[in-house]
């Protein structure tokens, strides 16, 4: 199976690679803007590919022909997407469009990567069937991608998912974990929001799903995707407040809980609205996938041991 991803540069994409190249029937196309931040490149060919740019996604899509298009890449910054707009919609939405039509000249499966802030947060955690109601752009957007894929002629499936954490090689991205340990070795008070609730993700937890989507249902030709949707919601199951990770964080790195301090969502200045509870429900991926998560506080450890790993 030939499979190409965007934004393989990114905390997922990376991972995806890792998961996807060690299957050797698989042929992986990696695609990012720039060079191949992956200090190892043996196994999968890596393309530059600025997937705003119409002209060329044709030409990648139509010179590899892969069978599935598992689409990672987006301008993930909340913040960033509410000031930014008209990029925001290139990058999530416009992006999306072009890859979608040039899926479809050559009849590719495409899985799209999405995000639990299409949801407003009253009534989490959600399953599959729930109806969306962004509170942002970055979700306004990420909606609007889906629904171009919904009523696109392709094969599609979406993964949904909710705050994603892990180690990125060239670590440039932050996340909860990382920050509380930093934090709180060098000496600091943290002020943590315990009105939020989340399932977190552990990335390769992520990647796995993607994997089970890409091989047991974009691939399964029994599956009738006009009778079974193809969204699966693929999330930790621990539903938790920022403020219970850090201090799970802080138990696990063994550093001092009384530096973390609780604090309302509403005494941070944002620029875009967070939905407060959301996280999913997960039975849908896996009974049908056969998807099973690590708990957050495995997913703390297996973070540990990889920065132990890169020392």
């Amino acid at each position: 199976m030939r499979i190409l991803i965007t934004g393989s540069n990114g905390l997922l994409g990376q991972h995806l690679i890792k998961l996807l190249k060690q299957n050797n029937n698989h042929r992986i196309i990696a695609t990012a803007r720039g060079g191949n931040r992956l200090k190892d490149q043996n196994g999968y060919q890596y393309i530059s590919l600025d997937i705003c740019d119409e002209t060329q996604v044709k030409k990648v899509i139509a010179d590899n022909v892969p069978d599935v298009i598992i689409h990672c890449a987006a301008m993930t910054q909340v913040d960033d997407c509410e000031i930014k707009k008209e990029q925001c919609w290139r990058a999530n939405v416009l992006a999306t469009q072009y890859l979608i039509k040039a899926a479809q000249q050559i009849k590719s499966s495409f899985l799209l990567v999405s995000t639990d802030f299409i949801f407003n947060g009253e009534s989490g955690p959600y399953d599959e069937n729930a109806l969306p109601d962004p509170l942002s752009y970055y979700g306004m957007s990420k909606l609007a991608a889906e629904m171009l894929l919904m009523t696109s002629q392709l094969r599609w499936a979406i993964a949904r998912t909710v705050l994603v954490y892990g180690i990125a090689e060239d670590m440039s991205r932050s996340n909860i974990i990382l920050w509380v340990k930093k934090s709180l070795e060098q000496g600091k008070k943290i002020r943590v929001v315990d009105d939020q609730w989340r399932t977190p993700t552990l990335v390769q937890d992520l990647a796995m799903g993607c994997q089970l989507i890409t091989e047991k249902f974009l691939a399964n030709n029994d599956v009738d995707t006009n009778k079974i949707s193809g969204i699966f919601n693929i999330s930790g199951r621990d539903f938790l407040t920022p403020y219970e990770m850090a201090l799970k964080t802080a138990d696990y790195f063994h550093l001092d809980k009384s530096l973390i301090e609780k604090a309302d969502a509403s005494s941070f200045t944002q620029t875009a609205k967070r939905p407060p509870k959301t996280g999913f429900i997960i039975d849908k991926a896996g009974e049908m996938l056969g998807y099973k998560p690590h708990s957050f506080g495995e997913g703390i450890k297996i973070m540990g041991e990889e920065l132990i790993a890169e020392k």
